[in-house]
């Protein structure tokens, strides 16, 4: 485990907190990625971080600040994921893309979170999300050393690992089922919802039964996936998977929504959530609804956490030890 330099007193508390090797360690991560892409033909690009429109996820806090210059003044959002912005470019023809960027989240701060962190996120047209699995597992095997991922699907592990199954429940039975595995006495859970149950149990039991190792989690309750698919062979489960290294939540993928009124409902069932959640109501991406409405590709897309990959790779716990400075301390 490599070392890393702490701020010890008040005057030395301008110091980066890692020390030069981590940051040569993620300068070469970086090359690597970029290498990764090279070779594949999938083009760098580089989005806009502000937007007119915020994450209208009720799970996701976005910041806004205010714009005063000339043209169109008023509140401006950063992006909590480069995802909308580069969806119109694929939309207006770009092929195979990625980027590598900060991306922003209020109220995130601990362990495995920071407010900004980076993020590697790409699309492939004319993939589904199992084909996309298949590049993310020979990304990672490619900078964290060849090892199996398993796959099974979201039901198959809440069945195997939680005895319920998450598509034909309620909130009664996660309830029992969230007790019987000691977490009775969560703080929060009483309004809970099914998909707040469901958050609950698979961080909590179902995760955590895998161990040590790669898996790969896929097709999750439609409800949980506002930018994916729906599958056409159980309209319950939505084509979207996540990769969880080690316990760590790694990549979120989806087989890509490209109906322009559909995401736009989905949009509109986010903000009453939020509103419902006492969260203000949030600007929906106009810009991107009228990508959709133009025709974006099929595709499937993901983003990857970074500072989590680097993690992994220096065997450190915490996401200080691979970001160079805190931007709130």
């Amino acid at each position: 485990m490599l070392g890393v330099q702490r701020k010890m007193t008040d005057s030395s508390s301008w110091r980066p907190t890692v020390s030069l090797e981590v940051l040569k360690k993620r300068a070469d991560l970086l090359k690597k990625i970029r290498a990764f892409f090279y070779a594949r033909n999938v083009l760098e690009v580089d989005t806009p971080a502000l937007s007119i429109a915020g994450n209208t996820d009720p799970n996701v806090e976005s910041f806004s600040t205010e714009y005063t210059g000339p043209g169109s003044a008023g509140k401006l959002y950063l992006h909590t994921s480069p995802e909308f912005a580069m969806k119109r470019l694929l939309a207006a023809g770009s092929g195979a893309i990625y980027q590598l960027c900060k991306v922003f989240r209020n109220g995130e701060a601990g362990r495995r979170h920071n407010p900004e962190f980076t993020m590697l996120e790409w699309y492939r047209p004319e993939f589904d999300h199992h084909q996309l699995m298949d590049e993310v597992e020979e990304l990672i095997n490619d900078v964290l050393g060849k090892n199996e991922i398993i796959r099974i699907s979201y039901q198959q592990a809440f069945l195997k690992y939680a005895g319920i199954d998450p598509l034909n429940t309620e909130q009664s039975e996660l309830k029992q089922c969230a007790q019987q595995h000691g977490l009775e006495h969560v703080i929060g859970m009483d309004d809970a919802s099914v998909d707040d149950w469901c958050d609950l149990l698979i961080d909590q039991v179902v995760i955590p039964a895998f161990g040590k190792g790669r898996i790969f989690i896929y097709d999750y309750p439609a409800s949980q996936s506002a930018l994916a698919k729906i599958s056409d062979k159980d309209s319950r489960v939505a084509e979207r998977f996540e990769l969880f290294i080690d316990g760590v939540e790694l990549a979120n993928g989806f087989h890509e929504l490209t109906d322009a009124q559909e995401q736009q409902q989905r949009f509109k069932s986010e903000n009453k959530r939020r509103e419902e959640r006492g969260l203000s109501k949030l600007p929906i991406d106009t810009n991107l609804i009228a990508a959709l409405e133009e025709g974006m590709p099929d595709c499937a897309g993901v983003a990857v956490g970074i500072d989590r990959l680097l993690m992994l790779i220096l065997d450190v716990d915490s996401i200080a030890d691979v970001i160079a400075m805190s931007s709130i301390e």
